[in-house]
């Protein structure tokens, strides 16, 4: 058994301790932001935060989990009520396919989690690992750019 919190709840699995964390959170409890991009550890499309950090889950086996908090996308807001970093990505469209997405906020929103106020250069450098097919990379700087902003007041 294996004992994981997923967006503040507790969850007791019935599975092997070598699953990687994406299955558990795709299959066993039905989130399904997180994708299966490449099962490599390459694309980011499964990434999440645990503990403070983004990890891609697809490589992260559930017994490494320990007492860390995971986060998903479906943590930080609803349909109705998007957190900020998502709103952010709704304004600035910077969806195309959607695929890579959830990967590309959880890995935006562990940087302003630690850093709320990072440089074009923090954010470009900290979000490199991510993938995306659609060539979006312009709208989902922007986002995060927005997102800075309402974070911590709007400073030039």
């Amino acid at each position: 058994m294996i004992t994981l919190t997923v967006n503040g709840e507790s969850h007791t699995l019935d599975i092997d301790p070598s699953t990687p964390l994406l299955y558990a959170l795709r299959n066993q409890l039905q989130l399904h932001g997180a994708k299966y991009g490449c099962g490599l550890g390459q694309c980011g499309a499964c990434t999440v935060i645990v503990g403070e950090e983004p990890v891609f889950s697809c490589l992260m086996p559930v017994a490494a989990i320990g007492e860390r908090a995971v986060r998903t996308i479906e943590g930080l807001g609803t349909i109705e009520q998007p957190g900020k970093l998502q709103r952010a990505f709704i304004n600035q469209q910077a969806a195309q396919c959607g695929y890579c997405i959830a990967g590309m906020v959880m890995r935006a929103q562990a940087l302003l989690d630690r850093t709320p106020w990072p440089s074009d250069e923090e954010i470009r450098a900290h979000m490199e690992p991510n993938l995306c097919r659609c060539g979006t990379h312009m709208r989902i700087l922007a986002a995060i750019l927005e997102a800075r902003g309402a974070s911590n007041g709007n400073h030039s």
